[in-house]
């Protein structure tokens, strides 16, 4: 089995402060992955630090965004807009916003949830349900925002064929 988006929609976004840790394309693994700093996250205490932060937020995510010259991938989660950054951690902040959403099932294991396959289908599918990419985040050059959310429990608890259902997003006007 390939990976298969299953529901696209807006969702609506508050303003919201993101809280984690920035790397670059130089920081990917030899697979082109960031996989060794999600590990860093759980098996360091990283996400448990952050989850002090306000014990009500579940869901982590991959944040990405980039522009034509350049590629930021974060890990972390969403606050409200004021949250305090623990020492260590860096943030950006975000404007209220609509961000399209793809539902994409698949088993993670398999690594058919990752990488510029799903993500191309994601943004292809957000794109044919009429939504337009949002890339004015920056004065200075164009810069687009996605990600992938790991929504509890859609993605922490699998489903009796193994898969799981991963949330890739884009901001969008």
């Amino acid at each position: 089995m390939s990976a298969q988006i299953i529901k696209v929609y807006k969702e609506s976004f508050p303003a919201m402060r993101f809280i984690g840790k920035r790397y670059k394309n130089s920081d990917r693994d030899s697979y082109g992955s960031f996989s060794k700093y999600w590990c860093e996250f759980f098996q360091n205490g990283l996400f448990a630090e952050l989850e002090k932060q306000n014990p009500e937020f579940c869901d982590y995510f991959g944040l990405m965004g980039c522009s034509e010259t350049d590629f930021e991938y974060w890990i972390g989660m969403f606050f409200p807009v004021e949250t305090a950054v623990p020492e260590g951690y860096s943030y950006v902040d975000m404007p209220e916003s609509d961000v399209g959403i793809c539902w994409i099932m698949g088993k993670e294991e398999t690594g058919e949830l990752f990488g510029a396959e799903p993500h191309n289908m994601c943004m292809q599918e957000i794109k044919d349900n009429g939504m337009t990419f949002r890339d004015d985040f920056q004065s200075d050059e164009k810069w687009l925002w996605f990600f992938e959310r790991y929504n509890c429990p859609r993605y922490t608890q699998k489903a009796e064929d193994g898969t799981v259902i991963l949330d890739y997003g884009v901001y969008v006007f």
